[in-house]
């Protein structure tokens, strides 16, 4: 499954409208804020249609997933957009990771919780409250936000930098760091971040994770942000990423893959955006000096010419 899909959810009291591009969206929010009503609602529209009083428009089917017998409705699914609430305990399972890795649909999942199994984008996560669009009539509009502000600006002058993991990012960037002075330093994984924010001792830090996967260690990101204005977030796609769009490859066919991934980009194939251009960068690459591996870094990225392409994308993203 791939594109984009407006999903309007509505009745004479109530009216949700958003849209959806990945395989994974979440929602979180506190009680009463209208989550388990949208639930409630596509529900009732795909047991009784019209004579529920709900209407669903969206060029996909909506359907909700619940129950002990997930795994075997999950497996007659194909195409559609899956709604599913945080009571299903399921939901935080490897077994329902690997089930989602595996479908054909999209995700919509309504959680409080950190859902630590599932590689979703910082993009994708949501809250609901009323907007009062239609606060003249009867109609409550509920509208769906991004929690977290953009982090896809690179910090000014930081005087370290932590990059999420070892690979071609981490190279690229320690080459980087070097030239200006710049400490920069590999967490080893995206779970190790915060230990290595342990004794920041007040100095400039930049977070650099790939945006595409970090959604569920997010929150604690942010916070951590929050409480310690010294410490900054970039979050780009990947760094993957951040070289497709640099412009270094000079190829039509990603700048327009660029400007609309969803429609490129298979639920099914790819678990995350970011492996999709992972292998759009290797593919693009293979056979040409400029030959990309994720694990190591091809020198020709550290050339002169090439490296200020990049960076000076980077540069532009402040």
């Amino acid at each position: 499954m791939k594109g984009k899909y407006k999903v309007i959810v509505k009745n004479n009291r109530l009216h949700y409208e958003f849209e959806i591009k990945r395989n994974i969206t979440i929602i979180k929010g506190d009680s009463a804020t209208g989550k388990t009503t949208l639930i409630n609602m596509v529900r009732q529209f795909a047991d009784l249609g019209n004579s529920s009083g709900i209407d669903v428009v969206c060029d996909a089917p909506c359907r909700v997933l619940e129950g002990s017998m997930w795994k075997i409705l999950l497996q007659n699914m194909v195409g559609n957009i899956i709604f599913i609430d945080e009571e299903n305990h399921f939901i935080r399972t490897k077994e329902f990771a690997e089930a989602v890795k595996e479908s054909d649909n999209y995700f919509v999942i309504i959680t409080r919780e950190n859902l630590y199994n599932l590689p979703y984008s910082v993009e994708e996560i949501y809250g609901i409250h009323s907007s009062g669009k239609y606060q003249n009539t009867k109609r409550v509009y509920q509208e769906i936000y991004k929690i977290y502000p953009a982090s896809n600006t690179f910090v000014d002058k930081p005087e370290k930098i932590i990059v999420e993991d070892t690979n071609s990012g981490y190279e690229f960037l320690k080459s980087i760091a070097n030239e200006h002075g710049i400490t920069c330093e590999s967490a080893g994984g995206k779970t190790k971040l915060f230990s290595k924010l342990s004794n920041c001792d007040g100095e400039k830090i930049c977070i650099v994770a790939d945006g595409a996967a970090i959604g569920p260690e997010m929150d604690a990101l942010y916070k951590t942000a929050l409480k310690n204005r010294n410490i900054k977030l970039y979050l780009p796609e990947s760094f993957e990423w951040i070289i497709l769009s640099s412009g270094l490859l000079e190829d039509k066919k990603v700048k327009a893959i660029l400007e609309a991934p969803e429609n490129y980009i298979e639920s099914q194939t790819y678990f995350s955006w970011e492996r999709f251009f992972t292998k759009l960068l290797v593919d693009k690459t293979e056979g040409t000096y400029l030959k990309y591996q994720k694990s190591k870094l091809n020198t020709a990225y550290l050339h002169e010419k090439n490296k200020r392409i990049i960076w000076n994308r980077l540069e532009n993203l402040r």
